[in-house]
């Protein structure tokens, strides 16, 4: 450091004295000439002694200034120092607190290790063990805060669906006026008297031969008292039947000939009808015009029912309701009631072709150039294919609405039976249930879990979780309510 302050003292003396010697030059005289003109007049007007003095004068000057300079320099040499100094003394601070840091950092570790095999000595638990405690207590704490996530988010979406949904559907339904239909496979023909079953049969049976075997239907003639039953799941066929069995006994010849040819009358009859049918139920449903072909299979519906509920007439509801519902969704109006009045289409052949009647609608309506948006609506509607259009969802929505209403549908014991059990199998299956029944219908399911199997939260998740496995594995009309409960009692006696 002395080195270096020397060297800087150097430098700076050896620029003043370069700074004094190069002004006169910097003038552009030369040091022996700066005084030429001065010493000519002084030579021609002064002495050598006047002339001497001037030259000690400025040479005086010369040292004073140079003096002071040094002087200066060695001030600046003494701060420039005592800054070293400083400088010096930060370093070694610096060090010393850097072999701190690092001494006490070696220090925190050993701290730290005998910590670590105190609190382990202390709990008598290794590291990994604690550490699988506390991550299970925060597992817990994790599901505890999820359930209750859980709880609140889908409070907040029922009450926010359910108004919206109640807006909705109110607004839609209170607009729609439908009568309740239960029909049956099974027409009855009333008789004027028993005696003329024996016409019917026929010598030998030939002539109920000849009606099954031109309709396709079953003529039951047993003994209901002036009655006869037909039987059939073509509700085409056994409305010809009907009209062909009426027309015999009206004009009271009955014999093969005679039946061939009110049969033939009757069919003839049977086909204007349908498309009469057809083309009312295309005009109440006001869709616009449909190919003739479709309004004839829509009058088809006329004589199918499904769990009761007349097809035609439920189709035509769903047409309405579908219109509405577009309407207040936003939706293409024209483009839902179409495929809501054709959705069940596929029923009207499902005598002839096999397969889904949702699909075979769709291939129904796509051959009769309807737009894919309505074939596909018609599709989707049982989940046949994937939903991708609001006019999709709205002809779903509006079929189960439509059959879901009170008196719209009868269900079948048997049926009735088994949703009861698939519904009670689901919950039954899962873990800490101990009872599970199905009430009001199968549309509300309870389950009663054991208390100390589950607790709060766990419920909570258990009916979240039944409710999405009866959406997975059952179909079903509306909705279903899942209630789980716990709770726990003591009970004692006073004697």
């Amino acid at each position: 450091m002395e080195i270096v302050l020397a060297a800087l003292v150097a430098a700076a003396v050896a620029a003043a004295v370069a700074l004094l010697v190069q002004r006169p030059r910097a003038a552009g005289i030369a040091p022996a000439t700066i005084a030429a003109p001065e010493r000519r007049e002084a030579g021609l007007s002064g002495s050598p002694a006047a002339r001497g003095e001037d030259g000690q004068d400025e040479l005086s000057a010369r040292r004073s200034e140079i003096a002071r300079l040094e002087e200066r320099l060695r001030a600046e040499a003494g701060s420039l120092e005592l800054q070293a100094q400083r400088l010096a003394e930060q370093e070694r601070s610096l060090d010393d607190r850097r072999r701190n840091l690092e001494k006490g950092r070696e220090e925190l570790k050993e701290v730290k290790v005998r910590q670590v095999r105190e609190l382990e000595r202390l709990s008598g638990l290794s590291a990994g063990q604690a550490k699988q405690l506390l991550m299970r207590e925060l597992e817990d704490s994790l599901r505890h805060d999820s359930a209750r996530l859980i709880r609140q988010v889908e409070d907040e979406t029922r009450r926010d669906a359910d108004r919206r949904a109640r807006s909705i559907l109110a607004a839609v339904m209170q607009r729609v006026a439908s009568s309740h239909a239960v029909e049956t496979t099974v027409s009855v023909v009333e008789l004027k008297s028993d005696e003329l079953k024996g016409r019917i049969i026929g010598r030998e049976g030939r002539n109920i031969r000849a009606l099954e075997t031109l309709t396709g239907i079953d003529f039951i003639i047993d003994d209901t008292p002036g009655a006869v039953l037909l039987s059939g799941f073509d509700g085409v066929r056994r409305e010809i039947a009907r009209l062909t069995l009426e027309k015999l006994l009206q004009d009271g010849r009955i014999h093969p000939a005679r039946i061939e040819e009110a049969y033939q009358q009757a069919k003839s009859e049977i086909d204007q009808h349908v498309i009469e049918v057809g083309e009312q139920a295309v005009f109440e449903a006001n869709v616009g015009s449909i190919h003739p072909e479709l309004a004839k299979l829509l009058g088809k519906l006329r004589f199918r029912t499904s769990y009761g509920q007349n097809v035609l007439h439920h189709s035509i509801e769903c047409a309405r309701l579908a219109a509405m519902l577009a309407a207040e969704l936003g939706a293409d109006p024209r483009t839902a009631a179409r495929a809501a009045l054709l959705h069940d289409i596929g029923k009207a052949v499902s005598h002839e072709v096999e397969g889904p009647h949702a699909l075979v609608g769709g291939e129904l309506a796509r051959r009769f150039k309807e737009s894919d948006g309505v074939a596909h609506a018609m599709e989707a509607h049982h989940n046949e294919v994937e939903l991708q259009t609001v006019e999709a969802v709205i002809v779903q929505i509006v079929d189960a609405l439509s059959g879901a209403r009170p008196g719209a549908r009868g269900e079948s014991l048997e049926h009735y039976v088994k949703r009861l059990r698939d519904l009670e199998s689901i919950a039954t299956r899962h873990e800490g249930v101990d009872k599970v029944y199905a009430m009001h219908a199968g549309r509300e399911i309870r389950v009663i879990v054991v208390p100390d199997a589950l607790d709060d939260d766990a419920a909570a998740l258990l009916s979240n979780r039944i409710a999405r496995e009866v959406e997975k594995e059952l179909d079903y009309p509306g909705q279903i309510k899942v209630t789980v409960i716990r709770e726990s009692r003591a009970t004692d006696y006073a004697r």
